[in-house]
């Protein structure tokens, strides 16, 4: 299995624009990330972890995650 995904990979995986995940890197927000020779890759380790924080139980303020 690959442990890296470039940006259009992961856009994909989320169903977003890749214009998503550049604007969010600009904002300081989503997965950690790897800049390798001009590439942006993003760690597998990374992705899922930031998933698992991302993870709500429910909509309702204060409900159990």
């Amino acid at each position: 299995m690959d442990e890296h995904l470039n940006e259009e990979k992961l856009a994909r995986r989320w169903a977003i624009s890749p214009r998503t995940l550049q604007r969010w890197r600009q904002e300081g927000k989503g997965p950690a990330y790897l800049k390798l020779g001009g590439r942006v890759v993003y760690r597998i380790f990374d992705v899922e972890a930031w998933e698992d924080e991302s993870r709500r139980a429910g909509t309702r303020k204060g409900a159990a995650q």
